[in-house]
């Protein structure tokens, strides 16, 4: 069989040609450490990894947004732990205010480091997270949320909403608080509460409520105690519900100092009321709750002179109530930072398991298109045997022409 020298030069150098190739690859794929330098290397591998890789950078997405969690998440804490101690000082203020012996200068004292107080609940209630956005404002973080009005009365101009970012693929979380579910509001633990109309001339001061039969529903509703005079100019008293005055409480004689039981609910009053006092009574989130509204009365209060029997009864009335209401304010902050500190250990878990995911998503890729060097370096040497190979058996037939023995 006689085999051309066109067809021997094209075979040996087709061979030599699909020896360096092989030794090429070989060689960037020792390079770039990968088996899978380019899709048609294995296709179904490249695909597979594809999809691997797109899984992994959604969750490193995930882990950015847990950082952003946490930072806010932690913010709030550490804003609903200031909130707390003012609290906590405010409510030992009033204690100390409540004290028979102390003076209007004594009480003026009190009330401007319970100003101070209030000023710094102000400054909490308008935090931001350090890039401009206000943490209790929900959605409307752009401004802050707790601003006075023509009246020097504070207002929230914030919504009821709260802002989440999705932390993995299951979980939407709530990462800030908006200031009416913290400064608005009370825990449902909170109890009752009453207050004295802001018109009461008499001396009367009152202790309570408290609850004494539970078993009652009617304990859960609004309810106004008003006093008048009978036709002797007796003090009497009406005690009205949502469907009017109290068929068993209406112009009842008042004896000061015997408890004022109605509808599971029981009061103490004392002193001498005026025609046409009032006092209102209702389970503390119904009775608008506002921690704001709460300071300004009691300085209110605290600076105004206690110089008649009527004005010492209204500062006693508005210590009651403000102490009851500080305690629970206080009790609802705690609650709120409980929440937020429950979801910071939350992060911690959801960190974990993001971890291990990012672990089991870089074996797939390495087991994927990863390359094992010892495997690379044998292919390397083989290929580079190979190619020489290839040259020697070239340099042969070249010399096996007749044109080299003419």
């Amino acid at each position: 069989m006689r085999i051309s020298t066109v067809t021997v030069y094209e075979q040996s150098v087709s061979s030599m040609n699909r020896q360096q190739a092989g030794f090429l690859k070989t060689g960037q794929q020792i390079a770039s450490g990968r088996r899978v330098v380019n899709p048609s290397d294995d296709p179904q591998a490249a695909s597979r990894a594809v999809g691997v890789s797109q899984a992994k950078a959604v969750t490193e997405q995930y882990a950015d947004a847990r950082v952003s969690a946490r930072n806010a998440l932690a913010q709030t804490e550490s804003v609903l732990d200031s909130a707390s101690s003012v609290l906590e000082r405010a409510r030992t203020l009033l204690v100390q205010a409540s004290s028979d012996t102390l003076g209007d200068a004594d009480r003026q004292s009190v009330a401007s480091e319970l100003r101070g107080l209030y000023e710094v609940m102000i400054g909490q209630a308008n935090a931001t997270d350090g890039n401009g956005r206000y943490l209790f404002g929900g959605y409307k973080d752009g401004s802050p949320p707790f601003q006075k009005d023509g009246d020097g009365n504070i207002e929230y101009n914030g919504d009821s909403n709260a802002r989440a970012l999705r932390i993995d693929a299951s979980r939407l979380m709530q990462v800030a608080e908006n200031g009416e579910n913290v400064f608005l509001s009370v825990p449902a633990t909170a109890g009752h509460l009453a207050r004295a109309g802001e018109a009461n001339a008499g001396s009367v001061t009152f202790t309570g409520p408290s609850v004494v039969d539970a078993a009652e529903s009617g304990h859960r509703d609004k309810y106004t105690i008003t006093f008048g005079q009978d036709a002797g100019g007796a003090p009497i008293y009406t005690v009205s519900g949502p469907g009017g005055p109290l068929a068993d409480h209406t112009n009842i004689a008042f004896e000061s100092g015997k408890p004022v039981t109605f509808a599971g609910l029981s009061m103490v009053f004392a002193g001498e009321p005026v025609d046409g006092d009032v006092f209102e009574v209702g389970p503390a989130e119904d009775m608008d709750p506002d921690i704001f509204r709460s300071f300004e009365q009691v300085l209110a209060a605290l600076e105004t002179p206690a110089d008649t029997p009527a004005a010492k009864a209204a500062l006693r009335n508005t210590l009651n109530t403000a102490m009851r209401e500080f305690a629970n304010a206080q009790d609802n902050v705690l609650t709120v930072r409980a929440s937020a500190g429950a979801r910071l250990n939350e992060l911690d878990i959801v960190d974990s398991v993001g971890a291990n995911r990012m672990l089991n998503y870089e074996q797939t890729l390495s087991d994927l298109v990863d390359l094992d060097y010892v495997q690379a370096t044998a292919d390397y040497s083989l290929r580079q045997v190979g190619l020489q190979a290839s040259y020697e058996v070239f340099t042969t037939m070249k010399e096996m022409s007749l044109f080299s023995r003419m």
